[in-house]
């Protein structure tokens, strides 16, 4: 991996991590097309830089994680509440996951199918209730965290499939898409660290790449940054259908690559 390639797949993950179009699915295609194998230091790149997205979260809400009140410890159970059924499932289907981030054709479906979902989700979920994380109780927190099992099958989303599940519990399109952003902390770093813990030895050998998973974890961390504040902008003002007309034109234009005999696996 190039430092070229390593800003690359950098970008894609800060911009696509919190949006609802699939980060995985884009790092998975982006890449094929770079070249780039499926090697150990690859995966461990990929867990830097995810580390890197999740701190833009906890900078951009720290009131929320560090300035302690008597809302803290609710806020703090509901999110170990919604992230248990994505790990426990995780864990138990970890390596079938893994064979399936490899695959484009199952990322394309997964991106054009949730394309059509979100070209129509607006009209779903009316009239809402819940517009602070606040008024979100134990059990629909538990149910937003089923919905986020969804994103298990790469290419459908975290970000997409928590924030649906949110508006399907009464949450506003901004209230969804804030505790999505909150769940994510809990969820990705649980999944970054056993993955880490995992590539223990890649880490060890690669001592080497050392400034390519820092150049990675800060440009993943900056380019999240941004895309968070723009995310809640495009959602409040156009709300899904834009992503859902993107999701539609990759996920198509994959497929159709794949159609044409163009290599998009990863390896």
């Amino acid at each position: 991996m190039s430092i070229l390639d390593a800003i690359i797949i950098a970008i894609v993950e800060g911009l696509t991590e919190f949006l609802p179009i699939s980060s995985t699915g884009h790092m998975v295609i982006t890449s094929a097309i770079l070249g780039i194998g499926d090697d150990e230091f690859t995966k461990l790149f990929e867990i830097v830089i995810q580390l890197g997205a999740i701190l833009a979260v906890v900078v951009l809400y720290w009131k929320k994680f560090f300035v302690f009140d008597k809302n803290r410890i609710p806020f703090y159970l509901k999110l170990v509440l919604a992230t248990i059924p994505a790990l426990i499932l995780g864990f138990l289907f970890h390596h079938k996951i893994k064979d399936l981030m490899g695959s484009p054709a199952v990322v394309a479906a997964s991106l054009f199918l949730g394309g059509i979902v979100l070209l129509f989700v607006d009209n779903w979920f009316k009239n809402p209730t819940i517009d602070k994380d606040e008024q979100v109780d134990n059990f629909r927190a538990i149910r937003i965290g089923f919905f986020q099992c969804l994103a298990l099958i790469p290419g459908v989303s975290r970000s997409a499939a928590s924030i649906i599940g949110g508006m399907q519990q009464k949450l506003t399109r901004n209230a969804a898409a804030e505790f999505s952003f909150f769940l994510a902390v809990p969820t990705m770093f649980a999944a970054t660290c056993y993955d880490l813990y995992k590539s223990k030895d890649a880490l060890a050998s690669n001592t080497g790449n050392f400034q390519l998973l820092i150049i990675g974890f800060v440009i993943a961390f900056i380019v999240a940054l941004v895309a968070i504040k723009f995310f809640i902008g495009v959602l409040k003002r156009y709300g899904f259908r834009v992503w859902g007309v993107y999701r539609i034109l990759v996920g198509g234009a994959i497929l159709a690559a794949m159609a044409m005999g163009y290599n998009l696996t990863v390896g």
